[in-house]
């Protein structure tokens, strides 16, 4: 059953689906691989493994979260060689 509440009109969402979003990298996970919110509404996006966007999920985070904790690995590693 759907709550009888109302939805609160957001400004921004509107915004946002006349004009598309404006998206700023919030987080850099690896050098290919960021995660991005927009500024008007707040949606967080982060790039996919075919080079497109696509919402920020849960199982997106713990992805990123794993790729950049490798990433981390292999510079450091990579810098104590040099």
């Amino acid at each position: 059953m759907k709550s009888q509440h109302p939805t609160k009109f957001k400004f921004g969402k509107l915004l946002c689906k006349i004009f598309g979003h404006k998206l700023l990298v919030s987080k850099n996970v690896t050098d290919h691989v960021h995660e991005y919110k927009c500024t008007r509404c707040g949606m967080e996006m982060t790039d996919t493994a075919n080079g497109l966007l696509a919402r920020l999920t849960p199982k997106f985070k713990e992805t990123n979260n794993y790729l950049e904790k490798i990433h981390q690995r292999r510079k450091r590693r990579f810098a104590r060689a040099s």
